[in-house]
């Protein structure tokens, strides 16, 4: 789901605000260190929580700075802002009514490779991605041929643990 949130860990972007509480963190969770007042008030953290380990870090990134720009730069970013923020545990189902409305993440190589061709302009603009690096990204998730995958392991279990066993090579 594509939404952001302050407190809430069920948020793909979420903007922590502990840093303008007013409350010494660092001295909460380490109660025996000596109390130090550092300003932390332009000291703000965010967090992206979809990517993971077989991300390219380079490429990641650039297009989390390249995402940054385009919100920046749109006129309407303060409505979207208002649409996607989200204060409330998304997975629960007492709140599904919520998950409807937000847009979702591709779920497959497939449907980013599609994606990505479709918002290519955001990204080729200002030269930060080229239009061949674009392309070298679409061929190499099309060439995954995963469009059929979730309905696959949804049929065949066994599938899902092959394809672990294969390819999740972490920890």
């Amino acid at each position: 789901n594509i939404c952001w949130g302050d407190r809430n860990r069920s948020v793909l972007v979420r903007v922590p605000l502990g840093w303008t509480a007013g409350a010494d963190m660092c001295r909460q969770v380490n109660p025996l260190e000596a109390g130090n007042r550092v300003d932390t008030s332009r000291k703000q953290t965010v967090e992206i929580r979809s990517a993971d380990g077989s991300a390219d870090v380079y490429q990641l990134l650039a297009g989390i700075t390249v995402a940054c720009r385009y919100g920046l730069e749109m006129e309407d970013a303060l409505a979207l802002a208002r649409r996607t923020y989200v204060d409330i545990n998304i997975h629960l189902a007492a709140n599904r009514d919520k998950v409807d409305v937000l847009e979702h993440l591709p779920d497959s190589c497939a449907a980013s490779a599609e994606r990505l061709q479709q918002q290519r302009a955001v990204y080729e603009q200002y030269g930060i991605f080229s239009p061949a690096m674009i392309d070298g990204i679409i061929n190499r998730l099309q060439s995954y041929r995963d469009e059929n995958l979730r309905e696959e392991v949804t049929a065949d279990p066994s599938k899902m643990t092959e394809l672990i066993t294969a390819y999740f090579h972490c920890g």
